[in-house]
């Protein structure tokens, strides 16, 4: 409470019982679901259970809410790709990006496709810079994978004479074109199937033998 002249006055800020990532889940729904352009005040506020200027107060803007969504995304919803960075040889690396990333895109449990596709397609003029916001991030994403092939290249787990940068760019554009399908409601095992392409692809093209199925 803040005191004006004896007189006890309102403090605006987040709502009694605020969760903040509770919040920020409901708010990324609208923007998966919407698109960032599409998700109105009304539609967020209502989602979130709290009023304007509650989300003002404790957000700044609808765009600094976009931000802080796509980054409640990046830790929640993306760490398959931090695991995937993760694996100890090229080939695990790029499967288990592929692999898991038709998993995340299918879930039951969220909206189909991906919040950094959804979230920025559509756009007026308006949106621009969320746009470019996640078309950085998307990039920040593929010269992360660019640089662990370089390492597997140093290391001589790729040939020496592989593109890591040609690679990366190449699952990014299947991951991507994954994310667009599934929004359109194409099939969790479809994807699979294109998955394995990619990474029969990856291999080739890497010049590195792809390891015996397990049986």
């Amino acid at each position: 409470m803040v005191h004006r002249g004896g007189a006890a006055m309102p403090q605006r800020g987040r709502p009694r019982g605020f969760d903040a990532d509770e919040v920020l889940d409901r708010a990324m729904e609208v923007f998966w679901r919407q698109g960032y352009e599409g998700a109105s005040m009304a539609d967020l506020t209502a989602a979130m259970g709290i009023n304007k200027p509650s989300l003002y107060a404790a957000y700044g803007s609808k765009e600094e809410l976009f931000r802080k969504v796509a980054a409640r995304y990046a830790e929640r919803d993306m760490a398959y790709a931090r695991d995937a960075l993760a694996q100890p040889t090229a080939y695990e690396v790029v499967a288990t990006l592929l692999r898991e990333n038709v998993l995340a895109l299918t879930r039951s449990d969220c909206p189909a496709g991906c919040l950094s596709i959804q979230g920025g397609t559509a756009g007026g003029t308006g949106s621009a810079p969320v746009a470019e916001f996640l078309a950085a991030s998307r990039l920040t994403g593929e010269r992360a994978l660019a640089d662990r092939l370089a390492r597997a290249v140093a290391e001589g787990d790729l040939p020496a004479d592989a593109d890591p940068a040609a690679l990366a760019r190449f699952v990014a554009v299947v991951t991507e074109g994954h994310a667009v399908h599934a929004a359109a409601g194409v099939a969790r095992a479809d994807l699979q199937q294109s998955a394995e392409i990619a990474l029969a692809g990856f291999a080739a093209v890497a010049g590195i033998k792809a390891p015996s199925p397990a049986r």
